[in-house]
């Protein structure tokens, strides 16, 4: 009957879910209109700037007048601003949805796709940040900017090697909408711009004092989240010529973790969804757990722990060196190479988070000023800082090297072991005059060959608390000033300097030294962990902060003409130029290789960028406007790259437009990529073949996943990466309420920068020998610049059998192409039924038609609507549709808002990790190369899909009086789950932070109010 139930409403759910989208009331977020009273392709105000120019600050339009985008073009007419592409999200429309920071704004437009960062992703470089990635072209490819004017990357590269701007760093209570432009722009804004652009624009004539309060929580009681804002301004501009304000913001939001959403997403084992149990930590006795397991080995040097041998076993037996601090039960294993008795424990469940405890708070003062009747003038400056704290899993006593020093320091394989006897100093310790016998090594009894009685230890600290703290410090000041030259003419001149200040702080790495000494003298209790000292931990595990930085400056500046009329408006002429200068310094966490696991990855460098550009306006007909643009960069590293754009839109009615623009456009090398000084290693997850399980039996722990490592350095002859974009649309308004946008995008990336494209074949090369000479070479002769870096120590089980490959290095090159296509569509139906009630519907959404990688040697990886590129980003896939549909019913000063949101179905493949067709050269992406894990062959359709995920977000809110405004806000409102997807890394288990991460937190409550006085 429970049963039955359960099944009811679920289906229920999933009713209401789809009743939602279908005739929901949903808050208008997200279509191209900025309020639903204008066309589509329109902003809400005109006062807005560009990375090439000042800001013009010139006074708002009248209120019936359409708003003007600025986003993409140098001048501020309606024609040349909609020729492209361009999503706008006013502050009225993100405050119907209650949405209250950059990340959810920017990246719920639907033309973010693959490579996405969401603050849910709390493992690898990006850990606590977010970033778009627009058309899925990664988030390097993607231009952030604030009023127009770039700021600084954060200082950690995603992947190693993508910068980005964090979108946690940037303040949100004073964006008075975003403009996001879906089309190559290198044209305007230079590199980078390949995928589109991020616009956000700060309010410009703030009067009075205005702010908000709001608080809540998820249905489960945890995950609180807080934001409180206020806003101080003085100053009339119409009126005075000035104003001035002053804004601070703040907000919180707290834990969530894996054992309070349950299963499917706090654990491996998924026996009951009929899949394979991959935890092995409660039937494996040489995988570590907080309750050390030993085994008598030999050890040939009694100063080094790491001497362990490996050679015929003295013994099969294991043991538990506290039998009675078992919590959570017991395994008993009696057969194969590892027999005795352990711990029980769920790894994910213990200690695992969703959600970070992060916390941000800013301020920002702005000045605009009025210097004459033709000369205007600005300056703003802001404070962000923005914290992080993550905790993960306790480090295991068996770790690799780390990545660039001697295996002879790795203490995996044979493995750490523990002496038979300790004593003060820790040297020597056999003939010592205060020796005595190790009380940690069950074996340690009198009179024995301390050589044949060491106790080869599985353990995880789990007593030294694990996780990171980070925060970045983020300085920004702009100045610019603007004006009327007469004759025509006008001018823009501006500055931006920016300044990322950020450390981390890294907990529960093992420092190898520490950990030796410790051993040696017997100060760290492994019987009962809970007894060891600060002290003693903080030996074994100190923590190590790192700081990083990263700066821009910039001038720029423009001139433009209106030259002569046309039969269809002004012919505008305009030019102009900007010097760019950029720094980074991420030090590398590990450049003493003193910790085991520590990331080793760093970039450095400096770069002078300087620019000059062009746009020509040209209204031949009143139904025909053609705007030619282009752009010459020049880096200090030598090489240089021109971009052109020319865009046409035919209004043959009032009612139907058609646009088309054609762009070339580049992404400069990041300083990870071209910087011979800069290194990068990663690591994510591989499930050994069928032959290389086969050939280890008797050791389950080589069975399993485990983490593959890959290296390399900046290539100082990388060449930038080439585009070539089109975009053709049309743009109907049958009706004054109702108006609808359809772009097709191709955008073609060459000379495609990656690192180690044919990472899958230097696996597959070194796993189909059986030695690890043979193995290395196979791998090396995959390609220039692949080889072996650290290869693991031989099995202790089966010492003959070949060894793990645990780090390989690879090039970064320029592959061959990457091609990335797809149909948006944008709806957007204002229906007034009275004064006092009207409906407003939206719908955004986007269909991924390709998004293929070819490498150099010719093999086509299609990701469209895979787990692909599983190397980038989490892993998070490239969903084939992603859209909203939003509705608004608007009552006197009443408001009812509801958006679903949709992410279509997920094929559990990677084509980056499957091998090409050694005949066809095809990659084959049916189902039997489902990265589930499977039980049996015959199950691979079973469990080859991630299901469509839909939920719903409701928000209410009442004007009590011109001074308040509350609301309620129920996020997720029909709780729908996030789907299972068995193929994500096992760091994230079964979920797919980027896309689902609404159903992973559930339900989620908000209440609060806003002011102004």
């Amino acid at each position: 009957m429970i049963l039955i139930n359960s099944v009811r409403f679920r289906k229920l759910r999933y009713g209401i879910s789809t009743a939602a989208l279908l005739t929901a009331i949903a808050a208008p977020a997200y279509a191209q209109t900025a309020d639903p009273t204008q066309a589509t392709d329109t902003a809400s105000t005109v006062d807005a700037t560009q990375d090439a120019a000042a800001p013009d600050v010139s006074s708002q339009p009248p209120a019936d007048q359409a708003p003007i985008v600025v986003t993409g073009t140098l001048f501020r007419n309606s024609n040349a601003s909609s020729i492209s592409p361009v999503t706008v999200l006013s502050s009225e429309t993100l405050q119907r949805a209650n949405i209250t920071t950059a990340q959810d704004a920017i990246r719920s437009v639907s033309a973010d796709s693959a490579g996405s960062i969401s603050t849910g992703f709390r493992n690898g470089f990006s850990a606590g940040g977010a970033a778009v990635s627009l058309r899925g072209l990664g988030v390097s490819s993607t231009v952030v900017l604030i009023d127009g004017l770039r700021s600084a990357n954060f200082p950690l590269n995603d992947d190693g090697h993508n910068s980005y701007v964090d979108l946690n760093s940037i303040p949100f209570s004073i964006v008075d909408r975003i403009e996001v432009l879906k089309d190559g722009a290198s044209s305007t804004y230079g590199a980078d711009a390949i995928g589109g652009v991020v616009n956000l624009i700060s309010k410009k004539n703030v009067q009075g004092i205005e702010g908000s309060v709001q608080g809540g929580t998820t249905g489960k009681g945890d995950g609180a989240h807080y934001r409180a804002t206020l806003t101080a301004g003085y100053g009339d501009y119409q009126e005075k010529g000035f104003n001035f304000y002053v804004n601070g913001e703040y907000t919180y939001d707290g834990y969530i973790t894996n054992n309070s959403r349950g299963y499917p997403f706090n654990t491996l084992d998924l026996t009951p969804s009929g899949l394979l149990d991959r935890n092995r930590n409660d039937d494996s006795l040489t995988t570590p757990n907080p309750q050390a397991v030993v085994t008598r080995v030999r050890q040939t040097d009694l100063n080094n722990p790491l001497a362990g041998q490996v050679g015929a076993p003295l013994t099969n037996q294991y043991q538990l060196l506290n039998p009675n601090a078992c919590a959570n039960g017991t395994f008993t294993v009696t057969s194969g190479a590892a027999q005795g008795t352990g711990c029980k424990h769920n790894i994910p469940d213990e200690y695992s988070i969703i959600q970070p405890k992060q916390q941000r708070y800013s301020t920002t003062a702005r000045l605009t000023a009025r210097l004459s009747d033709n000369l205007e003038a600005f300056a703003s400056g802001s404070y962000s800082h923005s914290e992080v704290t993550i905790t993960g899993t306790p480090s295991g006593i068996r770790q690799t090297q780390p990545f660039g020093g001697s295996a002879s320091i790795a203490s995996s394989s044979p493995g750490i072991v523990l002496p038979m006897y300790v004593c003060a100093s820790g040297v020597n310790c056999a003939t010592a005059a205060d020796r005595r016998l190790n009380p940690n090594n069950p074996y340690a009894v009198a009179g024995a060959d301390p050589t044949q009685n060491a106790a080869r230890i599985y353990y995880l600290f789990g007593d030294i608390p694990a996780g990171s703290f980070r925060y970045v410090d983020v300085f920004r000041t702009t100045a610019g000033i603007s004006g009327d030259l007469g004759s025509g003419f006008k001018f823009r001149l501006n500055g931006v300097y920016a300044r990322d200040n950020f450390a981390v702080t890294q907990r529960g790495f093992i420092n190898i030294q520490g950990l030796l000494n410790a051993i040696n003298t017997g100060s760290y209790n492994f019987v009962n962990p809970e007894q060891n000292s600060a002290a003693v931990r903080n030996q074994i595990s100190p923590e190590r902060t790192t700081p990083s930085y990263s700066t821009v400056a910039t001038i720029g500046g423009s001139l433009i003409k209106t030259v002569m009329a046309l039969p269809g408006g002004d012919l505008n002429i305009g030019g102009g130029f900007q010097v760019r200068r950029e720094t980074l310094m991420n030090r590398n966490q590990n450049a003493d290789l003193s910790y085991y696991a520590l990331n080793t990855s760093s970039a450095q460098g400096r770069q002078t960028v300087t620019a000059g550009f062009f746009e020509i306006d040209a209204p031949f007909l009143k139904t025909v406007d053609v705007n030619v643009s282009g752009r010459y960069d020049h880096y200090s590293q030598g090489y240089s790259h021109f971009s052109p754009k020319v865009g046409v839109k035919f209004n043959p009615t009032e009612q139907i437009a058609f646009r088309a623009t054609y762009s070339q456009g580049f992404r400069a090398p990041t300083f990870a990529e071209y910087n011979a000084l800069s290194s990068y290693s990663g690591f994510s997850s591989y499930t050994p073949i069928k032959s290389f399980v086969d050939a280890h039996p008797g050791n389950p722990a080589y069975s399993g996943t485990y983490n593959i490592g890959s290296g390399a350095t900046g290539n100082p002859n990388i060449l930038p990466e080439n585009s070539q974009s089109v975009t053709v649309g049309t743009m109907l308004r049958p009706t004054r309420w109702f108006n609808v946008t359809v772009d097709y995008y191709n955008i073609k990336k060459s000379n495609l920068i990656v690192s180690g494209p044919l990472r899958a074949d230097a696996i597959k090369a070194y796993y189909g020998q059986t030695t690890a000479a043979a193995g290395c070479a196979a791998l090396a002769a995959v390609g220039p610049g692949y080889a072996c870096n650290v290869v693991d120590a031989p099995d202790p089980v089966n010492p003959n059998a070949l060894p793990r490959l645990l780090v390989f290095n690879v090039p970064y090159v320029n592959a061959n192409y990457q091609v990335s296509s797809g149909i948006d569509m944008q709806a957007t139906a204002n229906v007034r039924f009275s004064d006092n009630v009207r409906l407003i519907s939206r719908v955004d959404v986007t269909r991924v038609l390709r998004l293929d990688l070819v490498t150099p040697s010719g093999v086509v990886q299609k990701y469209a609507g895979t787990l692909g590129p599983y190397e980038l980003s989490s892993g998070g896939g490239t969903p084939r549709i992603r859209g909203n549909w939003q509705n608004a019913l608007e009552v006197g000063k009443f408001s009812l808002t509801a958006t679903t949101y949709y992410v279509g179905r997920i094929k559990q493949v990677a084509a980056d990790e499957i091998s090409p067709d050694p005949v066809t050269n095809k990659i084959d992406l049916s189902c039997s190369h489902t990265l589930a894990p499977i039980a049996r062959p015959e199950d691979a359709s079973k469990f080859c899909f991630i299901r469509p995920f839909i939920y719903v977000d409701l928000n209410a809110g009442v004007e009590v009086n011109d001074k308040f405004r509350f609301f309620v806000n129920v996020q997720n409102l029909t709780n729908a789950r996030a789907p299972l997807a068995a193929g994500a890394y096992t760091s994230n288990p079964n979920y797919l932070s980027s896309w689902h991460y609404a159903g992973l937190v559930g339900r989620n409550f908000s209440a609060g109010a806003s002011f102004k006085f």
